[in-house]
């Protein structure tokens, strides 16, 4: 919005350089083409442009106004619910009116929710126990109180995620006393390796 003092400036330099658009708006950098033809005709009307702009009147009366407010307090709280049911006005607009007639009934939520940081030290042993795991992941993530997501993305960050999430082989042949003791033995080294590891 321009000043009474930048739009006279801009109609009678429009004037002296022959009503030529294009050149006054390059010389001052404003306004538009139809804004400067406009003001030129309210000028040449009443010798003068008018000092400000003038609202024709509110959008909302005051009843509409007071009507919307009191659908919201009477119904949940809900802006959404209340612009549904009334289809006026904008959600930034009702809200605007709730806090001016009733500041202490809106709630204020600043800032972002964030989870609490779990210390290094707590992933790791968790990634430790997740690839040594001798139960679910489900299981380790409710000892540890986080999600099962929360456990992947951990071991992905300390191992990247290429590394298995388990150690344990996927073998369905029949157990023989002899071979299970190895595959035993070679789980335990293969824990202890990837304590090493970590």
């Amino acid at each position: 919005m321009y000043s009474y003092e930048d739009r006279i400036r801009a109609v009678k330099l429009y004037i002296k350089l022959g009503k030529r658009t294009g050149a006054t708006i390059r010389k001052l950098g404003y306004p538009t083409k139809n804004a400067l033809k406009s003001w030129h005709r309210e000028y040449e009307q009443g010798c003068d442009l008018p000092a400000g702009y003038v609202r024709s009147r509110p959008k909302y009366s005051d009843e509409q106004k007071k009507v919307a407010v009191e659908h919201y307090l009477n119904h949940d709280r809900c802006l959404a619910g209340t612009l549904r049911a009334l289809g006026y006005p904008e959600r930034e607009t009702l809200a605007a009116w709730v806090d001016a007639l009733y500041p202490e009934t809106r709630k204020r939520v600043v800032g972002k929710a964030r989870s609490v940081p779990r210390p290094p030290e707590l992933k790791q042993a968790a990634v430790i126990e997740l690839c040594t795991r001798q139960t679910s992941a489900r299981e380790i993530a409710q000892k540890l109180a986080v999600s099962r997501g929360a456990l992947y993305k951990w071991k992905n960050q300390l191992l990247g995620p290429e590394a298995p999430a388990s150690m344990k082989p996927n073998n369905d042949s029949p157990p023989d006393p002899e071979r299970a003791e190895l595959e035993r033995q070679v789980q335990s080294l293969q824990r202890d390796i990837r304590k090493l590891q970590l």
